[in-house]
């Protein structure tokens, strides 16, 4: 068999409004700190915005892993370093072309009201590649950065959809 694998983790860059947002829930969970000390209603808000704080915090740090395992493609989202979502995961033999978003091939390919799905890391001068994929009558582009052994493997499966 001619089974083929690879894997790549890619981090999202942190937007600007992170560190403001940071020191809003700290400031926050400081002033409900201070009011389970004076009210008895305070340990309630102090539970409710500390468990909130906890779950904006790993959402907060984005990673995205993509996956190649023979024809299935997968890309899953990594929050914190320590929850796993699915983000998106699909055949190859759905998939009409895999290329540069920059290329003419996928710009030919892109359709009105095509839904896009960013699994990209955001960082100035990454190389965006885009799938452009079919499932019945959905469309999807989906944007990532592949490395050369992702790219290798996706070319080696299916030459004719893969444009580097």
């Amino acid at each position: 068999m001619n089974d083929s694998y690879a894997e790549w983790l890619v981090k999202r860059k942190n937007p600007a409004y992170n560190i403001v947002l940071k020191a809003a829930l700290v400031l926050l969970c400081a002033i409900s700190l201070v009011l389970a000390l004076v009210t008895p209603f305070g340990i309630i808000i102090l539970t409710v915005v500390g468990i909130a704080s906890y779950f904006a915090f790993q959402s907060l740090s984005q990673e995205f892993e993509y996956l190649v395992v023979n024809d299935q493609i997968t890309i899953d989202r990594v929050l914190g370093k320590a929850r796993r979502k699915k983000g998106w995961e699909g055949s190859l033999a759905d998939v009409q072309i895999i290329g540069p978003v920059d290329a003419y091939q996928v710009k030919d390919q892109d359709k009105q009201g095509i839904k896009v799905l960013d699994f990209s890391s955001h960082q100035p001068g990454a190389k965006v590649y885009a799938i452009i994929y079919q499932k019945g009558g959905n469309w999807e582009k989906i944007l990532f950065e592949p490395n050369h052994k992702i790219l290798d493997c996706l070319r080696q499966r299916s030459p004719r959809k893969v444009i580097l």
